[in-house]
């Protein structure tokens, strides 16, 4: 694995050749330090182009390091605290003679509701499940209601908003205008759902992440760089189911 000397650290990176013009940098958790490089392209034209974005790896990779990447599966056991907007929720599993489990949140807390014959690891699997679509209802519900508030505000119209599942990104605004919202967002502060949302709407007015894109952002959320951060920290935890 080659190797980027800055000052007396040593960074390791992985080099991928490919059939490209330019060279690219990636700085990510789970591949580390990869360079994309053209073919063509000898290795003493490849380090001095890292010297010069050195102190920027170094950066990115410091940045990487305060992010909360301990992910603990929730179990959906009886007395466990699963998250909803601004808050944490009790989650209460009562036994009984009914066919099926059923799920809900009821008087400021989940209620679970299962077969007193059926084995702990089914009920985690069936109600991991009706939680999740719990969640995509209310983030849903949500979605249609906040993004109407901002879409006033900035006088914007995307051609359609909704939410989906998406591992990488918190939101995604095509080139035709369709918005779709990581529905996991629910489980995140309630100004981290609005952030995501004012950000895809921006795009709408300004497609890259310029100056001008982020002084849009900023005239909607003033404090909208506490919910980036946010989400750079905690963002991982979202994926707890």
């Amino acid at each position: 694995m080659p190797t980027l000397n800055y000052g007396t650290t040593a960074i390791d990176y992985i080099l991928h050749r490919q059939a490209r013009a330019d060279l690219k940098i990636s700085v990510t958790l789970v591949g580390g330090v990869e360079v994309y490089a053209p073919e063509s392209l000898d290795e003493s034209a490849i380090n001095r182009h890292l010297q010069k974005k050195a102190s920027w790896i170094q950066h990115k990779i410091h940045s990487l390091r305060q992010v909360e990447t301990k992910i603990t599966p929730y179990e959906l056991i009886s007395g466990e605290k699963l998250p909803y907007l601004d808050r944490y929720y009790q989650h209460k599993v009562h036994r009984d003679h009914m066919p099926a489990c059923r799920l809900r949140f009821f008087q400021g807390r989940f209620v679970a509701e299962v077969p007193i014959n059926m084995s702990q690891d089914e009920i985690s699997q069936t109600l991991k499940r009706q939680l999740t679509q719990w969640y995509r209802r209310q983030a849903t519900k949500r979605l249609h209601k906040r993004a109407a508030y901002f879409q006033s505000l900035m006088n914007v119209t995307p051609n359609s908003m909704q939410t989906r599942t998406q591992h990488k990104r918190w939101g995604t605004c095509t080139p035709d205008g369709d918005i779709y919202i990581n529905w996991r967002l629910i489980m995140a502060p309630a100004a981290v759902f609005d952030y995501v949302i004012v950000h895809e709407l921006a795009h709408l007015i300004i497609q890259d992440h310029s100056q001008a894109f982020w002084k849009v952002v900023k005239s909607i959320l003033p404090n909208y760089e506490n919910q980036k951060e946010w989400l750079r920290i905690n963002g991982m935890k979202l994926h707890c189911i």
